[in-house]
């Protein structure tokens, strides 16, 4: 039997790892040599990247160490994952992660669609969320025991393609470069303890703000790349071309998917998507129209595409070539990320009874550390910030208490890469808008936590959630949110109430918008 760490490929072995929490040590050395084996007879000798190799590697030294440390034969679920106390089982346990892998698996379709916007592959970008997301999961499960999933997050991918690589005119490996940094400060300021002082600095107004404009964001950029919406010269913006039969077939997905969640429908965005691809397909064959989703040559890839790994090394020269623009960046992607996560975090361990009497969660942490080294090595494998995913109380809903969860969905979103084919030829923008817009409908629900009638409050929630909109820019409505929220304060006369970070935050901003002006 070949040595655990002496294998000469090291390609596939992602995919046994996923598996080991089911089986003894010896079932697990078996696995091993068989996926070794089979990688030899299928794929080509270099097929990965040298980091790609890396990064597997320390995957599989990781999940030794926590699973198979102690090197007793038959380690249980048990142990990994306290089902006994958790109140719950194998079986439902595994359930809710197929039923939450379903919830969030229209990422794989929707994140290579917008990042090919920002100029990325989008088989590269596909890999790369796929990969990301298992990985980040299974860390979730093993480290948190958090019923929580991962994947690349909506509203910080438009970020990412929309606002930094558009607006700002950086390339993609300049925002990947961002984008790591920014993952490694998360994971700093989750294991010191300013993560709390930043979250009582910024007020709750303002981070429910910030969510619902993304969410309006992210449904405006789905009407127009689907072409419901399309620019004009007298009013910037009009109704598109309602005979183009691809706005059509966005129509239709959108009120299909509507439709799904009014009904509760289990999964409702995937299999809206879902439906919208096949009559996509069915109508493209039947009546030849272009542009619409289509059957691939082949179902099943086994010639990964990672051309992006690494490629964030490329960016820090062009990040930090302007100090200012980095720190904007670099606090775009840590304040989405953070707030996301930090909000699914208590979503979820609020219905699972995690959370204490002082209103702490448990292992919260590590949960935060988990989501951060998600964010580390989605970067580092050519993808936008990985978040902890809302969806995941999907998952929850059906009995999930455990990381057994996670790692299941984890495990699901490992062997989609096998179906990249499909997801590439029948995920188009048609197919995304249904996402986008519903996705954005569930996160502007965030607008009824803003006290209305208090107009510091109204102001600030309204400039936000406008900014982002009209200048088309993320980052640019948070600078405009806080710099109206001091104001509003200060106008009635509660300005010590305003934390110094949002002085200094608003400070900054204001220099980020004049300095242009002068240059």
């Amino acid at each position: 039997m070949k040595n655990l760490f002496l294998l000469s490929d090291l390609r596939v072995i992602l995919l046994a790892n996923c598996f080991i929490f089911v089986y003894n040590v010896q079932v697990y050395r078996n696995i091993v040599y068989t996926f070794d084996m089979m990688v030899k007879a299928f794929l080509p000798e270099n097929q990965f990247q040298t980091t790609m190799e890396a990064y597997i590697r320390i995957l599989r030294v990781a999940v030794f160490f926590f699973v198979l440390g102690d090197r007793k034969e038959g380690i249980m679920l048990e142990k990994l994952f306290k089902l006994n106390v958790k109140q719950t089982s194998v079986k439902t346990e595994v359930i809710a992660g197929i039923t939450t892998f379903l919830a969030m698996a229209y990422i794989l379709g929707v994140n290579p669609s917008i990042l090919h916007d920002a100029g990325m592959d989008r088989a590269s970008v596909f890999m790369a969320t796929a990969i990301s997301a298992g990985f980040a999961s299974i860390v979730m499960g093993l480290v948190a025991n958090y019923p929580v999933a991962l994947a690349a997050g909506m509203g910080v991918n438009a970020l990412f393609a929309y606002t930094i690589c558009g607006q700002m005119g950086m390339s993609w490996q300049a925002a990947l470069a961002g984008v790591f940094i920014s993952g490694l400060i998360f994971i700093v300021i989750s294991v010191t303890g300013i993560r709390k002082a930043i979250i009582n600095a910024i007020p709750k107004q303002l981070k429910m703000a910030i969510g619902a404009g993304i969410g309006f964001f992210i449904a405006f950029v789905g009407l127009k790349n689907a072409g419901i919406v399309a620019g004009s010269a007298s009013t910037f913006v009009t109704i598109g071309n309602f005979a183009d039969p691809q706005v059509l077939l966005a129509l239709f997905g959108i009120l299909l998917t509507i439709a799904l969640l009014v009904k509760k429908v289990p999964a409702a965005v995937f299999v809206g998507m879902v439906i919208t691809a096949v009559i996509g397909i069915v109508c493209g064959a039947a009546f030849g129209l272009k542009g619409m989703p289509a059957l691939p040559d082949t179902f099943f890839e086994m010639n990964f595409h990672l051309n992006a790994a690494g490629s964030f090394m490329d960016g820090f020269g062009e990040l930090f070539a302007n100090p200012l623009n980095a720190f904007v960046v670099i606090f775009s992607f840590l304040f989405v990320d953070f707030f996301d996560t930090a909000g699914t975090l208590v979503a979820v361990a609020n219905r699972i009874g995690l959370v204490n009497e002082k209103g702490e969660l448990e292992n919260v942490e590590r949960a935060l550390v988990a989501d951060a080294v998600g964010t580390v090595a989605g970067a580092a494998l050519g993808t936008s910030t990985v978040t902890s995913f809302v969806e995941s109380t999907s998952g929850v809903e059906v009995g999930g208490r455990t990381g057994l969860t996670a790692c299941t969905t984890g495990i699901l979103f490992f062997v989609s890469i096998l179906f990249s084919p499909i997801v590439l030829s029948a995920v188009t923008n048609a197919v995304t808008a249904p996402a986008l817009v519903v996705v954005g409908i569930l996160m502007a629900q965030q607008l009824k936590e803003i006290e209305w009638d208090n107009m510091v409050y109204a102001t600030a929630g309204f400039i936000t959630v406008l900014m982002m909109i009209l200048t088309y820019s993320i980052s640019n409505g948070i600078a405009f949110g806080f710099i109206a929220y001091a104001i509003a304060m200060t106008a009635a006369g509660k300005t010590k109430e305003v934390h110094i970070t949002v002085w200094v935050l608003m400070v900054i901003f204001l220099i980020y918008f004049a300095l242009p002006q002068f240059m």
